[in-house]
């Protein structure tokens, strides 16, 4: 993934007005727990919304309110305008080549289910192969199971190393002629870790593979240009990026996106229907059956428009300046053992950590007294943990609106768990 280059003096650029920044989103005032103040870190997990979301919302519902596509009243040509205007903002946003590219899902999940259903169900067969990594969340490995029970196929991992980066000999070992996927993440949910897709995605296209990239974790932190990044197909979540529950995204390349079969069958996704026989729509209409959630559309356009207006390499350089401190600082932390790429450039705002002695659930649960959201489990990547070695892990994921001071308390309460459990 194309990162932009950043010194040290300029971790957060002076332009980056964090204390404007947090003033768009009300939740961050909240007290939890036993009054204290809420430090949000499981940004990963889902991030806050800020008021031009929620306001954008409201505003659908209240003045604008149809269904789209159908009707030729003016509430519904306005919905429909409002809801293909996003799906430009989304192509401008990936720097696609045609907004008919973007396919609009329930999420990262439904994105790589339509792939598997739509695409690899169709052109696969018994002793292709899949590969993927031991990285992975479980969305981008429980659907090619299923696909491999069901047409016998072979899937494959790219295993993880000690310090949470891929084999790159192992992966040039596991493709081969037969490789027809490469259903790879961007970056680990659970680790944090930045996939050299500079070296893999060249590595699969060499044996004419397709590529898939679960980019839930990328699309929300770093720039990302399709063009340039030379995937077949790239599947991302609205809610991790400002945007609502519900809303997800496929882009793919137009020709993929035109030879695939539908998801799902119903309104919207078709041309014709007669008691014998029913014909598809264009893309992206085919594989949008149904009632969309387009108040959630409309309301990613004011996410992705935030974000632009913020500029995602300001985004990266000020979540990589907090991951660097956040790093140093529990780092020095007794008993506290940070997994995953020892160098802050090579991970995204995610610090997954253990204390101990102490369980990653206990861990949570202390923090949360002391007002820190953090994530503790296996983050719907247990391969991760089976690599690691370890039932769990506690996790710190950083966003547009934290800050040091904010890392400071986690590494307070850190300490906190540390001394309540005796930690030595």
């Amino acid at each position: 993934m194309a990162q932009p280059v950043v010194s040290e003096e300029q971790a957060t650029p002076r332009a980056y007005d964090i204390e404007k920044i947090r003033r768009d989103f009300p939740i961050l005032k909240r007290d939890v727990a036993s009054g204290a103040k809420l430090v949000y870190l499981d940004n990963a997990a889902t991030s806050q919304r800020p008021v031009q979301v929620i306001a954008e919302i409201t505003r659908f519902y209240r003045d604008h309110n149809a269904n789209i596509h159908r009707g030729v009243h003016t509430l519904s040509q306005e919905a429909t305008g409002l809801y293909e205007g996003v799906r430009e903002q989304t192509r401008a946003f990936l720097n696609a080549p045609d907004a008919r590219e973007i396919v609009f899902t329930s999420g990262t999940t439904e994105s790589i289910n339509l792939v598997a259903h739509g695409w690899a169900r169709k052109f696969l067969q018994p002793g292709d192969e899949i590969v993927t990594s031991e990285l992975e969340h479980h969305s981008n490995i429980v659907p090619w199971q299923m696909l491999r029970d069901e047409l016998g196929i072979k899937l494959k991992f790219i295993p993880m190393l000690a310090d949470g980066t891929l084999d790159l000999e192992a992966a040039r070992e596991l493709m081969g002629p037969k490789t027809k996927l490469l259903a790879i993440s961007s970056m680990s949910n659970a680790l944090g870790s930045i996939i050299p897709l500079e070296e893999l995605i060249p590595l699969a296209k060499e044996q004419g593979a397709i590529v898939l990239l679960d980019a839930a974790q990328a699309v929300p932190h770093l720039p990302v240009d399709v063009q340039a990044l030379g995937a077949d197909f790239v599947a991302f979540s609205a809610h991790k990026m400002l945007g609502p529950t519900g809303v997800g995204v496929l882009w793919g390349r137009f020709e993929l996106l035109d030879a695939m079969d539908p998801f799902m069958g119903g309104g919207d996704m078709i041309l014709t229907v007669t008691k014998e026989s029913s014909t598809w729509a264009e893309v992206p209409a085919k594989l949008e059956a149904g009632t969309p959630n387009i108040a959630g559309v409309v309301g990613f356009g004011a996410a992705l428009k935030y974000l632009d207006e913020l500029g995602m390499d300001q985004v990266r350089a000020h979540e990589l300046d907090l991951t660097r401190y956040a790093m140093a600082r529990l780092g020095d932390v007794p008993g506290v053992t940070i997994y995953g790429p020892s160098e802050a450039e090579d991970r995204g705002g995610v610090i997954s950590f253990s204390l101990e002695d102490v369980h990653p659930h206990d861990i949570g649960q202390v923090l949360d007294d002391h007002g820190v959201a953090i994530r503790a489990g296996h983050h719907c990547a247990q391969p991760v943990m089976a690599a690691l070695e370890v039932p769990a892990t506690a996790r710190a994921s950083f966003y547009i609106y934290n800050t040091r001071d904010e890392v400071d308390s986690l590494v307070s309460a850190v300490e906190a768990t540390s001394r309540m459990f005796g930690t030595s």
